[in-house]
């Protein structure tokens, strides 16, 4: 099957951004903290994020730091964190809010891909894990600079949450219909099986749907008081999606760009 014109319009945006840092790194230039990608990710499942964050990883050459996979990570690697979180799943408890910013805090002073900012997926979920984290990032000097939400409407993710694959490794999405991998049900990079998550049927996702927007509205309300948030409309094609993405954050690295030469500090 031939590429499509959006395949290498997106390939070539991912070359230009990789030498541009590859350029970066050769010459000892260190991005500062105003030219860094900081940024959550909102969507409720199905929304895109699978899809999105990889291409915003890529394209900024950021760290994507999905909660639920950092955690298993941390377990898995018996850290002292992941010590201390197991026991609380296993009495059947939630991590607590402290552990979970240390864990992401651990990640941004030990991962290297973390260097020139982050995708937060899944953290915050509530008002006071977003002031937690904002305290810990004002501990570092930083502050996010994004809090994107992909919205759409619930009706419509029912069908494309019933058609969705996943590569278990990296998280990347597919869907039967609407965005299919090049060789059935094997993901398109490394050619390994794809899944149907189990939980990936009508019935689970309303629960799931009524959970997130419970939890979702409080914390969209927070960020827009900070002036950072911003609603992308995730019922047009994922195409479409990514050149809006495109948009947001280069407008924001222009303004940056333009207050740095007239001697402004940007936010």
């Amino acid at each position: 099957m031939p590429p499509t014109s959006d395949e290498v319009s997106y390939l070539k945006q991912l070359v230009a951004g990789l030498e541009q840092r590859i350029s970066q790194l050769e010459g000892g230039q260190a991005l500062s903290p105003a030219e860094q990608l900081r940024m959550i990710l909102m969507g409720p499942p199905g929304a895109g994020k699978g899809t999105q964050a990889p291409r915003i990883k890529d394209k900024y050459c950021i760290c994507h730091l999905a909660t639920g996979d950092m955690l298993r990570s941390q377990v898995a690697k018996k850290t002292p964190l992941g010590k201390e979180a197991k026991k609380i799943m296993d009495a059947g408890g939630l991590v607590s809010d402290e552990i979970m910013v240390n864990m992401i805090k651990n990640e941004l002073e030990h991962n290297e891909e973390c260097k020139s900012g982050f995708i937060l997926d899944g953290f915050p979920r509530t008002v006071p894990q977003a002031e937690r984290l904002d305290q810990m990032l004002e501990d570092r000097k930083e502050k996010l600079n994004h809090a994107v939400q992909l919205e759409i409407d619930d009706a419509l993710l029912v069908a494309r949450i019933t058609g969705r694959l996943v590569h278990p490794a990296s998280g990347r999405s597919y869907h039967k219909i609407f965005n299919p991998p090049k060789v059935s049900m094997t993901d398109d990079v490394t050619g390994e099986p794809l899944i149907q998550r189990s939980d990936d049927n009508e019935e689970t996702l309303k629960k799931r749907l009524g959970t997130y927007h419970a939890q979702t509205a409080p914390v969209v309300d927070y960020y827009k008081k900070k002036g950072i948030w911003t609603g992308v409309d995730a019922s047009q094609p994922p195409s479409t999606v990514w050149k809006t993405l495109l948009g947001i954050f280069d407008e924001d690295k222009s303004k940056s760009s333009i207050l740095s030469q007239v001697g402004i500090s940007p936010k």
